[in-house]
């Protein structure tokens, strides 16, 4: 705002009445102001420049509070990458504390490419369970239902999240999809226990056993340890200050988690953005691009999955709540030609290698080592020694048939399976 203020002078008399008669050189300068409009015009100059400085202040203020609103986002951890004693601050959940009548819950989060192929296996183990003491939620492709034409079991009738995205292998919308999973189970306060499970999975042990395991511990189930690999170099400096290298963790993205945990998960507006930017899956090889294909396969690797909730949990100081291991059983087949094909993948229990002894031996582990920390893990809950596997991946229908018939989930109706499949 410009204040325009006149300047009120003596103006000089028309040439007509000036009087021509030689005066000395001092005669020719105008009247001197008189005391009144000095006055008033030093009172008019000062109202203009309060004025003035006023708006540059308000001015100011609104740039640098821009400035730190736009900022935030990016300065809540620590201001280097050395500082790694500096504590990560959230920000606190919209829908914590929140009280609920009635049991405790686990959350059964399913991650499906777009059908449930194992369902005739879950519909067994839900049905020998109490339906106030589970829940049920499936992120599948979008626009995907769940009813009597798609799945074989009512327990998955309309689960699905009505909010799914397309998801990826080794993409960012893969944490996406779990980060929607959870915000849909957090809004039921009775959701204690919160499992991500993918479309393979299967459980090991009763309904009565896994939600007595689960329930005991206080402790999330996360597989987290350091990322050491100096070849491969998931990391990037570009992460920093935001995410410094000694906060950096690997491990598997199917987790089991108490509650303050998922809304920590679902709360994140710091870590999620950053991983958003320079995490990113590097192409898979492609021989028709020629060159091209040369230069895609120089560019940063990072696959968002394995490294996501277990660096946001060391971010945020937790890893003394948690039971760093996970409760999903995978057989890695790290063979040089599987590697070459795309990466590691799990191998598939079928029908054959899917029997009473294999799965015994799953469930008789008691330790897990990390080579990379030269640390083993033994598996315990509560301070109780356990077995460490509740459920196992990847099977087929044949591997989970193998596993129903032996009795372990309860009793089976084989007869589900002569329907139509989904």
């Amino acid at each position: 705002m410009i204040v325009s203020i006149p300047l009120v002078l003596n103006r000089r008399r028309p040439p007509t009445v000036i009087m021509k008669k030689k005066t000395s050189s001092s005669s020719s300068l105008l009247p001197p102001l008189s005391a009144r409009h000095v006055f008033w015009f030093g009172w008019k100059l000062v109202i203009a420049l309060s004025i003035s400085l006023c708006l540059l202040a308000l001015l100011r203020l609104q740039y640098y509070s821009s400035q730190e609103s736009d900022d935030d986002d990016l300065s809540r951890s620590s201001s280097s990458s050395s500082s790694s004693s500096s504590r990560f601050t959230p920000r606190r959940s919209r829908i914590s504390n929140v009280p609920f009548q009635g049991p405790p819950k686990v959350a059964f989060l399913f991650l499906a490419r777009r059908n449930l192929p194992l369902d005739f296996l879950w519909g067994t183990f839900f049905e020998n369970a109490d339906v106030a003491n589970f829940s049920i939620h499936v992120h599948s492709e979008p626009g995907f239902v769940f009813d009597e034409s798609t799945t074989r079991s009512a327990f998955f009738y309309n689960r699905q999240l009505t909010n799914s995205i397309k998801v990826g292998w080794g993409e960012v919308s893969m944490i996406q999809a779990e980060r929607l999973l959870l915000g849909a189970a957090l809004a039921d306060p009775a959701n204690q226990r919160f499992v991500l499970l993918s479309d393979s999975c299967v459980p090991l042990y009763n309904f009565s056993y896994i939600y007595s395991y689960l329930m005991a511990s206080p402790r999330s189930f996360v597989d987290s340890f350091l990322d050491l690999d100096k070849k491969e170099g998931r990391y990037t400096p570009k992460m920093s200050p935001v995410i410094p290298k000694i906060k950096w963790r690997k491990g598997s993205q199917w987790i089991s988690l108490v509650r303050s945990h998922a809304e920590v998960v679902v709360d994140d507006e710091v870590i999620f953005p950053v991983f958003k930017k320079f995490c990113k899956r590097r192409p898979p090889i492609d021989v028709s691009k020629g060159k091209q294909n040369s230069k895609l396969q120089k560019q940063h690797n990072c696959i968002p999955d394995e490294h996501y909730v277990q660096t946001l949990f060391a971010m945020n100081d937790l890893d003394g709540e948690l039971e760093k291991r996970m409760v999903t059983y995978s057989l890695w087949n790290e063979t040089v030609t599987n590697m070459e094909n795309k990466g590691w993948h799990p191998m598939t229990f079928n029908y054959a290698n899917a029997g009473p002894q294999q799965i015994k031996r799953i469930k008789d582990i008691i330790s897990v080592y990390y080579e990379n920390e030269h640390r083993r893990e033994w598996c315990s809950n509560n301070s109780t020694r356990v077995p460490c596997f509740l459920f196992a991946r990847k099977f087929s229908r044949g591997g989970a048939m193998h596993l129903l018939s032996g009795g372990v989930l309860g009793p089976f109706d084989a007869s589900v399976l002569l329907d139509t499949q989904p």
